[in-house]
């Protein structure tokens, strides 16, 4: 075995890569580069019956969008390639073969229909059938055939499955760097299919082959895999090999807090489980999330660094990783959680990254002769306004007023601001603002503040209702700083229209 880390990414493509999976992907890769070690992707399509097309690309999309890419997989062949298992599959009845020969697995030539009646009369007497050491020399395999039966039986082509001789009365101790010591009896355990009647092998054979052959050092992977641990390593001991480390990840339950996340789960919350968007499932990407607080939100799910610390750049997990710190329970999703660390990227960038990302929103709404589509204005606009946001597409909501004057007028914000003289005080600050040359926002706001103060009006008749006609609600930054945006000419007939709507 390699005594580089090398670490595998095994998913099969029959379907949108779960945001789990991504997360299983994302500690594979941290623990490889912690380690100077190297990830792979390998893509595990020997059930063709459930391949789905475009599902392997769409795996490769996912991940080198959060910026975990692989250094070997498909369209980056190293020496250890093929990286499809379909492309593999004359591998591995060899060492069907060999587990044959050795004593470590055998024939079964039982029909669907005739381990269909067995199931159906345990069920009947209250018990599970488990095809294994207390049956087997019971049912239609090489153990109970004599061996001219069974070379007659294959002479003939007849359907065979290859399965493995589980052993009867031992102890496994088994290893895991996340939960510690597991021990099993071999006693109920059931003898694993290995190779199909289709000529092509289970995962468990592929699996453990391929781990082998790409000198895979630490397997990394979902606690569901954890039933598979005892046959995986009873399968590295049949053929003599050295077994990599396992480690199995807590699972990403919902919500809630009960049960594995699931799309069902994202669908009726509102949120994504998918990096990208897949059929009619919305992912990340499309949702307006950034890669970075994907990653760092999934980081978090499952792993503690033993700190305070919750934003962590990739560099930053990257050195601060260990799978020791993984936990053992499942870790809660948290759909709001993940809007906050979106947040927090979203402001740490800067104006002109931001104002790049938000241009095409603004010329999906207006033409780009628009005088406020500029790139200066447009990179003003977002320094005022991403504060109150948590995506760059949720600015156009809170900026939308600047390119398209408003038309109606909040009704609760008009009868609270429009007042008996309102129209009046409108009507004497247009004559101000029409006076005023340099229309900045802190000279404009020292002009009409001290011609407030010199008329002996409050703040509360003048300025509420100033905000209501530029905006047509109290919201938005600062007024000075919105009219300094609109302009003298568009601040004034914003003024005026307002005056003929509501007087």
């Amino acid at each position: 075995m390699s005594s580089k880390v090398r670490v595998r990414f095994a998913p099969s493509p029959t379907g949108p890569l779960h945001i789990g999976g991504v997360r299983t992907a994302l500690f594979n890769y941290l623990f490889a580069k912690k380690n100077g070690g190297e990830f792979i992707l390998r893509i595990e399509d020997t059930d063709q019956n459930r391949y789905v097309k475009g599902a392997e690309q769409y795996i490769i999309d996912s991940l080198n969008w959060c910026g975990i890419g692989f250094d070997e997989g498909p369209g980056k062949e190293g020496k250890f390639g093929p990286y499809r298992q379909s492309e593999r599959k004359h591998l591995y009845k060899k060492y069907a073969d060999d587990l044959i020969e050795s004593g470590n697995a055998y024939y079964a030539f039982d029909s669907a229909e005739s381990l269909d009646e067995h199931r159906k009369q345990h069920e009947a007497e209250g018990k599970t059938f488990i095809y294994n050491w207390h049956n087997r020399l019971k049912l239609n395999n090489s153990l109970s055939l004599t061996k001219e039966e069974v070379d007659a039986k294959l002479a003939a082509n007849e359907a065979f499955v290859i399965r493995f001789k589980s052993p009867e009365n031992q102890k496994l101790e088994l290893k895991d760097i996340i939960r510690g010591t597991i021990n099993i009896d071999t006693n109920v355990l059931d003898d694993k299919v290995l190779f199909k009647s289709d000529g092509m092998p289970t995962y468990h054979l592929a699996n453990i082959v391929d781990d082998h052959l790409m000198e895979i050092t630490h397997v990394i992977r979902g606690e569901e895999w954890l039933p598979s641990l005892a046959l995986h390593k009873q399968l590295y001991d049949a053929f003599g090999w050295q077994a990599p480390e396992f480690a199995h990840l807590p699972l990403i339950m919902k919500p809630v807090g009960k049960g594995k996340l699931s799309k069902r789960d994202g669908e009726k919350l509102g949120f994504p489980v998918f990096p990208l968007s897949w059929n009619e499932s919305v992912g990340y990407k499309e949702e307006g999330y950034f890669p970075e607080a994907v990653v760092n939100f999934l980081a978090l799910l499952g792993w503690n660094p033993g700190t305070e610390q919750e934003l962590f750049s990739l560099e930053e997990l990257i050195k601060e990783f260990s799978l020791e710190r993984v936990n053992k329970s499942g870790a809660r999703f948290d759909p709001d959680k993940t809007k906050w660390y979106n947040t927090q990227y979203l402001q740490a960038k800067s104006d002109a990254e931001i104002a790049s990302l938000f241009m095409p929103v603004v010329l999906s709404h207006v033409k780009e002769s628009h005088k406020l589509a500029t790139t200066e204005t447009v990179e003003r606009l977002v320094g005022l306004l991403k504060e109150r946001a948590t995506f760059v597409h949720d600015i156009w909501d809170l900026a939308d007023y600047f390119y398209i004057a408003p038309t109606s007028y909040a009704e609760k914000a008009v009868k609270k601001q429009w007042k008996e003289g309102t129209k009046d005080i409108l009507n004497q600050l247009v004559f101000v603002l029409d006076s005023i040359t340099d229309f900045s926002s802190t000279k404009t706001e020292t002009i009409v503040k001290q011609w407030i103060t010199d008329k002996e009006l409050s703040f509360g008749k003048v300025m509420p209702p100033f905000r209501l006609v530029l905006v047509g609600d109290m919201k938005g930054p600062h007024v000075f700083d919105i009219i300094e945006i609109l302009g003298k000419e568009e601040t004034i007939t914003r003024i005026k229209t307002a005056i003929e709507r509501l007087a």
